[in-house]
């Protein structure tokens, strides 16, 4: 299989295999007017198989959503056919309107409008808290 280089855009890579298409929906890259091609399964040395998004076009990423879907994406950022920055990513310390909170009781149910924050705290393992109820979020 051949992928050509892209000359300006954005490669996401590391992304756990079988993650590329939620990336792909979570960021609406659907609705963009350039190619976008999304690899599956490629064979890793360091993963064993991984995901890769190629954008052809350099646009502005909510990098807090990737780095909660998955912190170990790397997105390089390509002019010239060249790499010009490679970006780490990290868990974000809050997020707005990314996910929902799931409890019935929580304010969010009843007040539509009412923007769903959760805020990420520390512990043996970090977990995302709804800022009205302290819900943990969970896949």
């Amino acid at each position: 299989m051949n992928i050509d280089s892209i000359q300006n855009g954005i490669v996401l890579d590391h992304i756990a295999a079988g993650r590329g298409m939620q990336i792909y929906d979570t960021l609406r890259l659907q609705e963009l007017d350039c190619t976008v091609a999304i690899i599956k399964n490629v064979k890793s040395a360091k993963m064993g198989r991984k995901d890769i998004i190629k954008i052809d076009e350099t646009i502005d990423l909510d990098l807090d959503v990737l780095g909660f879907i998955d912190r170990d994406i790397t997105v390089n950022i390509i002019c010239g056919g060249k790499l010009t920055e490679k970006r780490r990513l990290h868990p974000p310390a809050q997020l707005v309107n990314v996910i929902r909170c799931k409890n019935p009781r929580c304010i969010t149910t009843v007040e539509h409008s009412a923007d769903h924050i959760f805020r990420l705290t520390q512990g043996e393992r970090p977990v995302y808290r709804c800022i009205y109820c302290e819900s943990a979020y969970s896949n």
